[in-house]
């Protein structure tokens, strides 16, 4: 287990050097998943026992990090009654935009199939 949680760590870590260099508006978190998930297809194949030990290890947890998040939500129950319809507004409008904008995405690049412009 322990390679495992410092192979994600250092994956982390090098996450966060690459946002730090190429200042990238994005989480180094992201970046350092994002790298993780690259080594994992290219070994093609399965994650090593560690990783997925790991891995198992850190789920087992997943939950308590929406403890905070509740927590919030009871502190601030009276804004929240106050300000419904704008928030609800807010969060159905942003996910219809994301569809919408994803179909166009797909749409596009679908049309484009697998051309290049070299």
């Amino acid at each position: 287990m322990l390679k495992g949680c410092i192979a994600l760590l250092a994956c982390l870590v090098v996450g966060e050097i690459v946002v730090y260099l190429l200042t990238l508006p994005l989480p180094g978190a992201v970046v350092g998943m994002a790298l993780a998930l690259g080594l994992l297809v290219w070994r093609g194949g399965e994650p090593p026992a560690e990783l997925r030990e790991a891995s198992q290890g850190l789920l087992q947890y997943l939950s308590l990090l929406f403890v905070p998040a509740g927590v919030g939500l009871i502190l601030h129950l009276d804004r929240l009654r106050s300000e419904w319809l704008a928030l609800s507004v807010a969060v159905v409008g942003g996910a219809l935009l994301t569809i919408a904008l994803s179909a166009l995405l797909l749409q596009r690049l679908v049309r484009r199939g697998g051309r290049t412009d070299d």
